[in-house]
C-alpha cells in the first residue's frame, strides 16, 4: 500500500516543482531525510547528481527534460523520485487540486534553503462514517496540519490523527440522526478540528473560493 506523500520543491521564481515518494509519509521520516545533501531523501554519500538536478529544476527545468537529464546513468534510489510529476505550480494549487487527502497521508514543502515543512493530510470525507453519505470527494477535501517536533522525531501525531478519526465518527452519527446537514456537518468539522489542533500549530483547509484558509496561523 505505501505511505504516499507529495514533496513540493520550491523553485527560485517562487513556484514549486511537485514530486512524489510511495514511502516518505512513514513516520514523516521525510522531514529528517531531505537536506541540501540529500535533496530526494536517498542513502547516497555523493549525491551531486541530485544537486544538480534540482537546482536545474528550481532554474524552471521542465519534468519532460528530466527523462534526458537521468538517461544512461546509473542512480542510486531515493525516497523521492527525481522526476516531477509537475512543475511551474504555486503551492496554493498544490494543495487545492493536487492534494489527494484520502490517498495521500502527508505533504512535505521543502524551501530553497532546505528547511523542510511537514504536514499530516485530515481527509473530510464521512462515507466511511455515515450510513447516509455515500461519497466524498478526496481532491481538495481537508485539512493539512503541522505537526510538533521534539528532538528529532514527530510529537503527538498520532494522537491528533486519533482525534479526528473520532470527531468524524460522532458527525456521521449526527449526520444519520437528522441532527447536521451535509454543510452544517462540514462546518462543525472544520471548527472542531481547528480547536484541537490550537496554535501550537499551522492548520490549512482549502476553499472554494480562494485556494485555503489559515485557521492557525502560528507555525510549529
Amino acid at each position: 500500500m505505501g505511505h504516499r506523500a507529495p514533496v513540493a520543491y520550491e523553485r527560485t521564481d517562487g513556484q514549486y516543482t511537485l514530486h512524489y515518494s510511495h514511502w516518505g509519509a512513514a513516520n514523516l521520516k521525510l522531514k529528517r531525510r531531505i537536506s541540501a545533501e540529500s535533496p530526494f531523501g536517498g542513502d547516497d554519500t555523493d549525491s551531486k547528481w541530485a544537486t544538480q538536478l534540482l537546482a536545474e529544476l528550481a532554474d524552471g527545468l521542465e519534468a519532460d527534460a528530466v527523462d534526458g537529464y537521468l538517461a544512461g546513468e546509473d542512480r542510486p534510489s531515493t525516497v523521492v523520485e527525481p522526476k516531477p510529476r509537475a512543475t511551474g505550480l504555486t503551492l496554493d494549487e498544490i494543495v487545492a487540486d493536487h492534494l489527494d487527502y484520502l490517498r495521500h497521508e502527508a505533504f512535505f514543502v521543502v524551501s530553497t534553503t532546505f528547511e523542510v515543512t511537514a504536514y499530516r493530510t485530515l481527509w473530510f470525507g464521512l462515507q466511511y462514517d455515515s450510513e447516509t453519505v455515500d461519497h466524498g470527494e478526496t481532491v481538495g477535501n481537508g485539512a493539512l496540519a503541522t505537526v510538533r517536533w521534539y528532538d528529532g522525531e514527530p510529537v503527538g501525531d498520532g494522537h491528533l490523527q486519533g482525534q479526528f478519526a473520532a470527531l468524524k465518527d460522532v458527525i456521521g452519527d449526527m449526520l444519520d440522526k437528522g441532527v447536521f446537514t451535509p454543510s452544517t456537518a462540514r462546518q462543525y468539522l472544520k471548527r472542531k478540528l481547528a480547536e484541537r489542533v490550537g496554535d501550537r500549530q499551522e492548520l490549512l483547509i482549502p476553499t472554494g473560493e480562494s485556494p485555503f484558509e489559515k485557521a492557525s496561523l502560528n507555525h510549529s
